[in-house]
């Protein structure tokens, strides 16, 4: 499956971003805007940039200006979406089924909130798309998933609703387990939860979850 790298504008910890691209490949790298600072500072050069480049530093800029294959998608600063929208729209239509976006949890609240509802439009597409930093792995679930002591960001599982209303809730080998549970927006019942097997599953019926891994 070719897998896509995602660099946005917000505040990254660049000791953890470079641990974890060590230890990952990516067939393609895009950088929107002022996650460009990111990418120079961890010795990536992307295939393509986005953005309105209203925020990032111009000797930056300059400098990618000066390799000859990268794509630039050039946007006014007027404009109905964010560059991270644009980021992940170029993501999407390169043929990646799993994109990793570094940089889309920090910083402004609204832009992270936003950020968690774009990756709607890759569920619905079939594609893998999460937000990652150093404490937390955030991506959304429309069915059933196995999950893995072994594998898992941190100790911590939450689901939130994303849709009005998730019906049929069934969670098997976790500390809290339910059967059948529906859940609407405004309650934090799925908050926190925790493997107590080496392998954990959830199922349920109709809605979308957003599925937090986390820890301390």
């Amino acid at each position: 499956m070719r897998t896509c790298l995602v660099i946005t504008g917000g505040p990254i910890d660049l000791d953890f971003a470079g641990s974890f691209l060590r230890e990952r490949s990516f067939h393609k790298i895009i950088a929107a805007d002022a996650g460009l600072e990111a990418a120079k500072a961890l010795g990536l050069v992307p295939d393509v940039i986005v953005g309105d480049f209203d925020t990032v530093e111009p000797e930056v800029l300059e400098e990618f200006k000066k390799v000859e294959y990268i794509v630039w998608e050039v946007h006014r600063p007027e404009k109905d979406e964010t560059d991270t929208e644009l980021a992940l729209n170029r993501a999407m239509a390169s043929g990646c089924g799993e994109i990793a976006v570094l940089g889309a949890t920090g910083g402004r609240l609204d832009h992270m909130m936003g950020n968690v509802h774009l990756l709607y439009p890759c569920l619905q597409k079939g594609i893998f798309a999460y937000l990652l930093d150093k404490q937390n792995k955030v991506y959304l679930l429309d069915g059933g998933k196995d999950f893995f002591k072994e594998t898992l960001w941190g100790k911590y599982i939450s689901f939130l609703p994303l849709t009005q209303e998730v019906k049929g809730i069934t969670l098997r080998g976790f500390r809290y387990p339910l059967t059948k549970k529906d859940i609407e927006i405004g309650t934090s019942l799925c908050i926190s939860n925790e493997l107590t097997e080496e392998e954990g599953r959830i199922e349920f019926d109709e809605g979308v979850l957003i599925c937090v891994e986390s820890h301390d």
